[in-house]
């Protein structure tokens, strides 16, 4: 079943160090079948607060995802980010598009 990482970012420092991880983290995806589906774009806040980019990147499964995160080339990049941004990151599984809301209740 499809997965997503998850994150929230704020407070970005867009210096040396985000612009080497943005030139760097595709590379680190292409392995483990993963692409962005929302990238930074501006976000509409409906309900709450909201103040940074929503990133979306899917896998085609949890264990191509765990791979990935947990991979020597991502964590050789991974500290240009958390070193300038503050951020919030959860990993999920997708659901099908057959999924029905009361299906949460079984």
């Amino acid at each position: 079943m499809t997965a997503y990482a998850i994150a929230y970012l704020r407070n970005i420092e867009f210096g040396d160090d985000i612009i080497e991880y943005l030139h760097r983290v595709d590379a680190t995806l292409a392995p483990y079948n993963g692409h962005f589906i929302v990238h930074g774009d501006d976000a509409e806040p409906i309900e709450g607060e909201w103040s940074g980019a929503p990133i979306v990147i899917e896998f085609p499964d949890y264990d191509q995802l765990r791979g990935w995160y947990d991979s020597p080339a991502y964590r050789a990049i991974l500290h240009l980010r958390t070193d300038n941004a503050d951020s919030t990151v959860i990993f999920v599984n997708g659901c099908g598009r057959d999924h029905k809301a009361t299906d949460v209740l079984v």
